[in-house]
């Protein structure tokens, strides 16, 4: 007898997906409910160029995603930096890793780990699956994907001793994360509307963000919400994180 809840589930994906793809022509920033949602955080990379950090402190920014590393070999040039100035604030702390279709899972951590220490961060350390160059049009295998992405994501986990969170958009969720990787802590990219019908943890929900205290080549920044109050944010990841 078919799984009528998972047709149904797949089937509003489905919607989302097309809904999120016909809107994004529209608008790229979706409503949020701030008294649901009162934590608000920025993802950055070497795009925002150099960053006052003390000044995203003061509006209202209480956590931070900072590119490091992507693939089995290129750094962020601003990974270094940002790690430390930021860490110089209240702003909670985590790293991302890009992830590469291309090459093996266990040199991608390799990568990741050589670039961040554990005591660097506050929050588990991400890799952000996603489409790139022809990857949308000519998709890469499940099966071959979950062979690069699980050493990636076992070795990151060995070595800072919590499940990393994995960053996705919905398109990739549904063919790559959901069946597979359910079990990992999920940050959703979903500028176009709250992504009720998977379990997020953290949700980007504009990449139109205009915040002062950056000065790379983009203008914008893009802005993410905790799904949870401040004291359950603060409970979970303040003095905590990558502790081993």
């Amino acid at each position: 007898m078919p799984d009528i809840k998972k047709i149904l589930v797949t089937a509003a994906g489905a919607v989302m997906i097309g809904a999120a793809q016909a809107a994004s022509a529209m608008f790229s920033t979706a409503e949020v409910d701030c008294e649901r949602f009162p934590v608000m955080g920025v993802d950055v990379s070497h795009y925002q160029g150099e960053i006052d950090w003390s000044s995203l402190a003061q509006q209202n920014v209480k956590f931070a995603f900072i590119k490091a590393t992507e693939g089995s070999g290129h750094v962020d040039e601003y990974a270094e930096k940002n790690l430390k100035n930021a860490s110089e604030t209240d702003i909670l702390l985590s790293a991302y890793h890009f992830f590469s279709f291309d090459s093996a899972g266990e040199t991608q951590a390799e990568n990741f780990i050589s670039v961040v220490d554990s005591e660097a961060i506050d929050m588990p350390p991400v890799v952000d699956i996603e489409y790139y160059a022809d990857k949308r049009k000519d998709k890469p295998a499940k099966e071959e994907t979950a062979e690069i992405l699980r050493p990636l994501l076992e070795a990151m986990e060995e070595h800072y001793g919590e499940k990393p969170i994995i960053y996705t958009t919905l398109p990739v969720y549904y063919r790559y994360i959901r069946d597979g990787f359910s079990d990992y802590p999920l940050w959703i990219r979903s500028v176009n509307f709250e992504p009720e019908f998977v379990d997020w943890q953290f949700w980007q929900y504009s990449d139109k963000g205009e915040l002062y205290g950056f000065s790379g080549d983009e203008k914008y920044i893009d802005l993410n919400v905790y799904k949870g109050s401040e004291e359950e944010f603060f409970g979970e990841y303040r003095n905590g994180g990558t502790e081993q």
